[in-house]
């Protein structure tokens, strides 16, 4: 079936980007995975490309597009190489909309040139240890000062993609206590600078897949956030980021469809190549079967991933269309991966394989964004249940 998300300008960003992660990324890709991270130079690089600015008015020095199109072609294609942008996402899928949402134009002035260019890169920092997914029970806590001028910073956080890295995070915090009828009243959101006094990074968190994300913790001890950093209105924080969950969602979702189809890839040319008993792996009828089931998922998956990035352009997609989205692209993806992985035998367990990576990078799929039995959860509630 042909396609029909994407057009000429998505197609020629295609190959531009294709053209970069040959040069720029593949080379030096075993070496950021051996560090654990991309490095911090790298993400210039990305400025300089425009990657920072698609969806940036123009005023600040973006492209002014409002779609997340390109977004898809880059989860294609980094899944495609077998490669991460490090812990580059996170800034984009995540960060943008709070800013491009909240922001005042003052903020907008000071923010966005520095995002667009790389200059300042940006985290979200929402996981509390203890907490988890109940965001609701997060502890941190922000107190505006006597004179008005600062707020207080206190907490820890933890699981921030990004953390290392990052020069400004977005924290949520408690500005006021919850309420008896409401327990997710009271959170608040700042663009904290990361160089303040008392803001400290802790661990670079050893993750079992997506190496070359920085991944860190976090403590804050008395940091002071003029009150010029808030992001929207005191108190609303929890609503902010449910706004922001179906976008989030989405880009699991695609981000788990597209590393299904490179596993496909992988495997195919795998077993094309590989010779067992003086015959291809490929001839074997097993084989066939395999990968034609395989790419049969890839194939649904493709569709559900494409119907969910029209709607969301559209500003259509749903929290519930959303959940659906990703509890469907990241369970093919597990089952995909896993069976492609099989087909390579041995070497599928040997991490100088592309294979083998991304079926450690896949396993957070279904953790992160909500987990897949919260993304039940939210559809069993759409439907009454």
């Amino acid at each position: 079936m042909r396609r029909t998300v994407f057009n000429e300008d998505h197609e020629a960003f295609r190959e531009t980007l294709r053209a970069f992660i040959e040069a720029e990324v593949v080379p030096v890709y075993d070496e950021w995975f051996a560090a654990g991270q991309a490095p911090r130079d790298f993400y210039y690089k990305l400025g300089e490309l425009g990657i920072f600015g698609i969806n940036v008015p123009e005023e600040f020095g973006g492209a002014g597009l409002d779609s997340h199109k390109f977004e898809a072609v880059l989860y294609e294609e980094t899944a495609r190489a077998g490669v991460a942008f490090g812990g580059s996402g996170v800034h984009v899928l995540l960060a943008l909309p709070y800013i491009k949402m909240l922001a005042t134009d003052e903020q907008k002035k000071r923010f966005l040139p520095k995002f667009v260019s790389g200059e300042e890169m940006w985290a979200i920092a929402m996981t509390e240890p203890g907490t988890g997914s109940d965001l609701a029970g997060m502890k941190s806590t922000a107190k505006l000062s006597e004179d008005g001028t600062h707020y207080v910073l206190n907490g820890a956080k933890t699981f921030i993609t990004g953390g290392v890295h990052a020069d400004r995070m977005i924290v949520c915090a408690r500005t006021s206590a919850p309420t008896a009828e409401d327990r997710r009243h009271g959170i608040s959101l700042f663009a904290v600078d990361t160089k303040s006094e008392g803001y400290s990074v802790g661990r670079k968190l050893d993750k079992l897949g997506l190496k070359t994300s920085d991944t860190a913790e976090l403590a804050f001890v008395d940091v002071k956030v003029p009150v010029e950093d808030l992001l929207g209105e005191e108190n609303k924080g929890f609503y902010y980021l449910g706004h922001n969950l179906a976008s989030e969602r989405w880009g699991i979702a695609f981000g788990a469809y597209a590393q299904a189809k490179a596993a496909v890839r992988f495997a195919k040319q795998y077993v094309q190549d590989r010779t067992v008993f003086g015959k291809t792996v490929a001839s074997f009828q097993n084989t066939k079967f395999e990968l034609a089931a395989c790419q049969a998922e890839v194939d649904a998956a493709e569709a559900v991933a494409d119907r969910a990035t029209e709607a969301l352009d559209a500003g259509e997609l749903t929290p519930a269309e959303a959940a659906s989205a990703k509890l469907f692209c990241t369970e093919v993806a597990h089952r995909v991966i896993d069976r492609c992985l099989q087909l390579h035998g041995g070497y599928g367990f040997m991490n100088e394989y592309p294979i083998a990576r991304l079926y450690a990078d896949n396993r957070v799929n279904r953790i992160y964004g909500g987990t897949s039995e919260i993304m039940k959860s939210i559809i069993a509630k759409d439907m009454g249940l």
